[in-house]
């Protein structure tokens, strides 16, 4: 009778542990946005704007005196898709709350799921995707991105899981459709993604014919294919001409990936990672899956090569990181067999996790009191207004604490259906469209909204280089947001403007009218 052998201990912490585990980073990490309603990103409010416009232009009159939806296919819809529909259930605002938390879950699933596709068993070490949720490309706002490269993740994991079968190629077709109404770029993660997937296999099987192995590897790029047509038959093909690559910044995106609000954050997050790393592997506790160099040497390439600006979307480049940073995540594995390993994984996440939430968790209550003060401003407003904003400081918007006041103007939107000059209608790159006459009053390139000193020179006369849509603007506009402002500014235009309303850093004017000529 033979001794049976005893049963090799588990390299990690037991799925149903993990489990658990994963659900206290989900909470812990949703603190900040269930708290703050209003979250203090740069893009966030004006998005949210164009969902409540969504769900509530055909009841609002007001809503379709000045608004009008054109929908089309574009690379950048998916929020516009789920968001309206749960506006139906509850405030545009907790819609927006449930969308960010599925973004945040969407993200931290699809780590957890790769990496169980890479190396076939389910870890915990992939939760440590949870502390990067918040990072620089987060806090623009850029929320149809940010669920793209959740489900970038699952595409790739989905992809792995059916390697074998021939579903994988509708499987990902499905997916590259709804990556497209994500972003574009969201499109470009999954394909470098597997692109670096079949260099792994196409190396790792490199001593069976050629011929055999080359067939997939080529076929693997079809699902994509329908990408040409939709983006031909899209407006946003009129936007294939705007795009420049820039140097600068390349370093920026990198940091952005662990950097939010302070340095020494991000420095201590960063060095405790690195030095948990190191301790793991000195004791050959560390191993990184072979798909980790293909994909650090694709992924360099093509943020190198990337241009800075793509189809008129800015930022193209500097997004990139951090989809890269959560699959660099899923290709990680550590030993946690020892109890005490298994342990201090937990222990260090979870105070890792409570540093980075604490961090946003203080900065946004302090800037929570300019966002309360904007709302109370918006109930000065007149419903059906028209509102001009202007930048006091040309240079306002630049600092990472000024951007929840980029597009706060937006609130008037929802609350006062107003028209706001800066909201987001872009053609190929929105639904959303401004009805004639008003069209004239609006930004429909995305561009900065005037200064004070250029809306001062307009007052009574255009724009002498040419036409600019707050040109008059005492005639066409009955309020004005000043943004950026330092606290005991006076007004600039007293024949014109009536203050209204003054917090820490904005004034709002209500615009005296100029007399009619007899």
């Amino acid at each position: 009778m033979t001794t049976p052998k005893p049963a090799r201990r588990a390299l990690d912490l037991r799925p149903s542990r993990i489990a658990l585990l994963f659900l206290l980073c989900f909470a812990i990490v949703a603190i900040p946005v269930v708290t703050h309603p209003i979250p203090p990103l740069s893009d966030y409010v004006n998005h949210l704007s164009r969902m409540h416009i969504i769900a509530q232009v055909k009841s609002d009159p007001q809503l379709a005196r000045y608004y009008t939806l054109e929908w089309s296919v574009l690379p950048n819809l998916m929020m516009d898709m789920i968001v309206p529909p749960l506006q139906r259930l509850a405030t545009v605002f907790v819609a927006g709350e449930i969308y960010t938390l599925m973004c945040f879950g969407l993200i931290a699933f699809g780590t957890l799921t790769l990496h169980r596709a890479l190396f076939g068993q389910w870890s915990a070490i992939p939760l440590l995707a949870f502390p990067l949720l918040y990072n620089s490309v987060f806090l623009i706002g850029v929320m149809n991105y940010v669920f793209g490269i959740g489900l970038a993740l699952l595409a790739l994991t989905t992809w792995i899981g059916l390697r074998q079968s021939l579903w994988r190629y509708p499987a990902a077709l499905l997916f590259v459709v709804a990556l497209f109404f994500c972003h574009l770029v969201s499109v470009g993660i999954y394909g470098m993604g597997l692109l670096a997937y079949e260099i792994w296999i196409l190396v790792r099987d490199r001593r069976a014919p050629l011929a055999p192995r080359l067939l997939p590897f080529v076929a693997a790029g079809l699902p994509f294919l329908p990408v040409i047509p939709m983006l031909l038959m899209s407006p946003t093909w009129g936007l294939s001409g705007q795009n420049y690559w820039e140097p600068r910044g390349k370093l920026d995106g990198i940091e952005f990936v662990v950097n939010v609000y302070y340095d020494i954050v991000a420095f201590t997050l960063t060095g405790v990672v690195v030095l948990a790393a190191a301790w793991a592997s000195r004791h050959h506790l560390l191993r990184v899956h072979p798909v980790l160099w293909p994909l650090l040497i694709v992924s360099g390439a093509v943020y190198l090569a990337m241009p800075r600006t793509v189809f008129a979307t800015y930022m193209a480049d500097q997004r990139l990181p951090i989809a890269v940073a959560f699959m660099i995540i899923a290709c990680i594995q550590v030993d946690l067999r020892h109890r005490l390993a298994r342990r201090g994984f937990a222990v260090v996440l979870v105070l890792l996790l409570c540093i980075r939430v604490a961090e946003v968790q203080v900065v946004w209550d302090r800037l929570s009191r300019w966002t309360g003060a904007f709302d109370a401003s918006v109930d000065k407003i007149d419903r059906g207004a028209k509102v001009l904003v202007v930048y006091a400081d040309p240079r306002g918007g630049t600092d990472v604490t000024d951007l929840g006041l980029v597009h706060a103007a937006c609130l008037a939107i929802i609350e006062k259906s107003a028209l706001i000059p800066t909201v987001f209608n872009v053609a190929g790159k929105q639904i959303l469209r401004v009805r004639p006459p008003y069209r004239d009053f609006v930004d429909t390139e995305d561009g900065n909204p005037p200064t004070l000193e250029q809306m001062l020179l307009t007052e009574d006369e255009p724009s002498p280089d040419g036409p600019r849509y707050w040109d008059l603007w005492p005639k066409h506009f009955d309020y004005v947001y000043l943004l950026f402002t330092e606290p005991g500014d006076i007004n600039p235009d007293p024949d014109r403007l009536t203050p209204v309303f003054e917090g820490a850093r904005f004034q709002l004017y209500k615009v005296i009218k100029p007399t009619p000529p007899s």
